[in-house]
């Protein structure tokens, strides 16, 4: 089959609609129709079905989503053996990431990047575990994290690569009465005001397994993004909250104490498509953020 046509169902796999897939390659959805019925006319049979306002693949055209992956694979394995014959690795990646996490990796690798051939553009976001994978779409690496596996949920079929393991600390007032405490267990803490995360968001995973642990209800007084926001809730007495260790800079007001008894760390996780992993420029990008996480784990 045609490249350009695997291509297309690859993107209608990971993108759902055909208004996206035309949306993120700079087609009209009328281009996008007619190559997807020049697909068809080349398979031989169905590669979509209607499913409700929109389009859904076919079993066919599923086979062919995946293959296209496979291919897209072989191809860059053999650009990128291409590339090692260059003297240095050149080129731009993208990288979307987690601004906590962006905020340890991405200034050091932008930093040891000063004068190479290797160009850098980020963007930073903050969404709910499940939605990293789907944004590998649009960026060669998505840097995410996790709290329960090795990789965020729904990024099974990307490469993922572990760039950190983070302990996640309770935050309390200098005043509250368990401040003085070295280390903080769930019967400690589940009775208390917590300004939380929105659900489905890591930091959540760890409330929800003390409640579990206890057989208790957390209080979320709030669910925010922003661990600064978060921050300054604690330090005005408003709650405590979990705050990775790492990025947590001193507070007047807050102090910080180690959670044992449940899994209180995150891992800090790149994502990126298989074949966009085997490029020379994001594997030495990657290197660079692993030697860097690991440096910010000791």
């Amino acid at each position: 089959m045609d490249v350009r046509h695997l291509d297309l169902l690859r993107e209608l796999a990971d993108r759902g609609t055909l208004t996206a897939v035309a949306t993120a390659t700079h087609r009209t959805p009328s281009a996008v129709s007619q190559q997807l019925r020049a697909a068809e006319r080349e398979a031989g049979m169905p590669l979509v079905e209607p499913h409700g306002r929109g389009v859904r693949l076919t079993r066919a055209g599923l086979l062919l989503s995946e293959g296209a992956v496979d291919v897209a694979t072989a191809l860059a394995r053999v650009r990128a053996q291409l590339d090692t014959l260059r003297d240095a690795p050149v080129g731009t990646v993208t990288i979307g990431a987690l601004p906590s996490a962006a905020e340890v990796l991405v200034p050091e690798l932008l930093a040891r990047l000063e004068g190479s051939g290797l160009l850098v553009t980020l963007d930073d976001f903050d969404v709910a575990e499940s939605d990293f994978a789907r944004l590998a779409a649009d960026h060669d690496i998505v840097i995410g994290h996790t709290i329960t596996g090795d990789a965020p949920e729904g990024s099974a079929h990307l490469h993922h690569r572990t760039l950190a393991e983070e302990p996640l600390d309770v935050a309390l007032p200098v005043d509250h009465h368990l401040a003085r405490r070295r280390h903080l267990t769930p019967e400690l803490v589940v009775g208390e005001r917590w300004v939380g995360v929105p659900e489905g968001y890591p930091f959540d995973t760890v409330l929800v397994a003390m409640e579990n642990a206890t057989g208790r209800r957390i209080e979320r007084i709030q669910r925010l993004r922003d661990n600064r926001v978060v921050e300054a809730m604690v330090a005005h007495g408003l709650g405590i909250a979990l705050l990775p260790r790492f990025t947590t800079r001193p507070r007047a007001g807050v102090v910080s104490k180690p959670l044992v008894g449940v899994r209180a760390a995150r891992r800090i996780v790149a994502l990126s498509r298989r074949d966009v992993a085997q490029r020379v420029a994001v594997r030495s990008v990657l290197d660079l953020l692993a030697d860097i996480g690991a440096r910010a784990s000791r």
